[in-house]
């Protein structure tokens, strides 16, 4: 009988040895549920970048000790980001509003209200926003790396004067990188 109890409790502790104890140890900026407005940003400052597009942050990078980040794009002209990919970061994307044209390694996809495009990191890909009006695309980053560092730092200008060798650097410093140009959203696909 002492053989089965001594081999039950090695068995035991070698269970929680093995429990990835990181997992109790994570910490969050915030301690409990929260609610951001609808067209609001979850800091009250959204920022502004790519010739008016407005992103309002709706999960915050420091509200998941940089487990998410969630914003919403509200795009006006046309077009979208340079062709990328993300070292460390998976994307996926939410059409609220609008249609937008997604190119995520050889695919593409027309994506309108209510579809979703996920793009895994390491997998080049780019959208466009097609069509008149407005459009709005929700934005989830996983793990959120410095993305809302990077999008922070192009609303307050600090790309504006780069040459492109170095808003490539800012870029890669930002964990991503160019490797092609944007969609060209007039081709017919």
């Amino acid at each position: 009988m002492e053989r089965n109890v001594f081999i039950r409790s090695c068995l035991s502790v070698a269970a929680m040895l093995s429990f990835p104890f990181h997992v109790l140890a994570r910490k969050f900026a915030v301690d409990k549920g929260f609610k951001v407005d609808a067209g609001k940003d979850r800091r009250n400052k959204s920022l502004s970048l790519f010739e008016g597009d407005t992103f309002y942050c709706k999960v915050s990078t420091k509200d998941t000790d940089g487990g998410i980040y969630v914003f919403e794009s509200t795009r006006i002209r046309n077009g979208g980001p340079s062709h990328h990919y993300h070292f460390e970061q998976d994307e996926w994307w939410y059409v609220l509003q609008g249609e937008f044209l997604f190119k995520v390694g050889e695919e593409m996809y027309h994506a309108k209200a209510g579809d979703s495009i996920f793009g895994p990191r390491m997998i080049p890909h780019s959208f466009a926003k097609i069509g008149e009006g407005e459009a709005r695309l929700l934005m989830f980053f996983q793990p959120a790396g410095k993305m809302e560092e990077c999008f922070r730092k192009i609303s307050e200008g600090i790309t504006k004067n780069m040459t492109e060798a170095e808003q490539d650097r800012f870029r890669e410093e930002h964990g991503f990188k160019r490797v092609g140009p944007p969609i060209d959203h007039f081709k017919k696909w």
